[in-house]
């Protein structure tokens, strides 16, 4: 009897009653979840993997530059050329060496200042290499420059103004030569300014010549691009800036002029045309160095210099 009483007092089932202070879980397990969501939305869903991969590939994309468009990259071509690239810092990405090339003093610097700097080497065939020159005398090397990351005229303004000091800037009417541009680049640097503003158009930009002639400063200037010279004058004018513009036939001489240690642009013209007639009538004041020694003008890079010695005396 005894062992017929455990046997009927013996549990027969797993099942558990309801959990105590479940909160309901069962009831909302019984309610629905909703509209089904799309399938770009659906984890797995082939719809759902192509939306990510544009998502990654949208993430890879460079933003685009301040001062317009990107142009296409740059190549230095020939030993001399691309050692003293290497040497002034320009702001290379690849460089490209001929297969079974003659390797001389010029070739190993440029591959050991190239993997130095975590550059790109590429080796190429020699036919792969005058396509891309164009047929130039590469000499077996190739150096690779991006487009260079223009500045918004705005931006030196506002650098001026975060660092607390008066804007000291240069703008170009009529440059065509980088190696003026960045003649200037290296005296604005010199001299305390904030950058340097350059027509978008008809005008030298910031090439591979250019950051060579800055002797590695133009890493530090910043240089901003204008689609209009004059009305980007006009919007520094509504700052209170004083635009003072660099004339042979000026009507100031620049030791009479008292707005240097003040907010200033400093437009230079062209060596042979000087400053165009609309940029020339935008200036508050025309300003001419005296020369001495009777030369007729100055080029570009040594007159911006000559007024921007002026200024930071001055200021100083």
């Amino acid at each position: 009897m005894a062992g017929n009483s455990q046997r009927r007092n013996r549990r027969t089932s797993n099942k558990k009653g309801a959990t105590v202070g479940s909160g309901g879980q069962r009831r909302r397990g019984l309610e629905g979840k909703g509209p089904t969501p799309p399938a770009s939305a659906r984890k797995g869903h082939v719809k759902n993997r192509l939306a990510q991969a544009k998502a990654k590939q949208a993430a890879r994309r460079p933003a685009p530059r301040r001062g317009g468009p990107k142009g296409t990259n740059e190549l230095v071509v020939g030993r001399n050329s691309v050692v003293e690239a290497l040497r002034e810092g320009v702001p290379a990405t690849t460089l490209y060496v001929q297969q079974f090339v003659d390797s001389d003093e010029r070739v190993r610097e440029a591959i050991q200042l190239a993997t130095g700097k975590g550059l790109n080497l590429m080796e190429a065939p020699r036919p792969e290499l005058d396509r891309m020159t164009n047929g130039l005398n590469h000499q077996g090397l190739v150096l690779s420059v991006p487009p260079y990351d223009y500045a918004h005229p705005e931006d030196l303004t506002a650098h001026a103004a975060d660092n607390g000091e008066d804007a000291l800037i240069v703008a170009l009417d009529g440059i065509t030569d980088p190696r003026n541009l960045g003649a200037v680049v290296r005296s604005v640097s010199a001299f305390g300014g904030h950058g340097v503003v350059v027509p978008e158009r008809r005008a030298a930009g910031m090439t591979a010549s250019a950051w060579k002639t800055s002797a590695g400063t133009a890493a530090r200037t910043p240089v901003a691009r204008a689609t209009n010279l004059t009305r980007t004058l006009e919007a520094y004018q509504k700052e209170g800036l004083m635009i003072v513009g660099l004339a042979a036939d000026g009507d100031t001489e620049l030791h009479e002029l008292d707005v240097l240690d003040g907010p200033v642009v400093i437009v230079v013209g062209s060596e042979g045309k000087g400053l165009s007639r609309l940029v020339g009538e935008t200036c508050d004041y025309r300003v001419r160095i005296p020369m001495p020694g009777g030369a007729e003008s100055l080029n570009a890079g040594v007159a911006a210099g000559v007024v921007l010695y002026e200024a930071s005396r001055r200021r100083a």
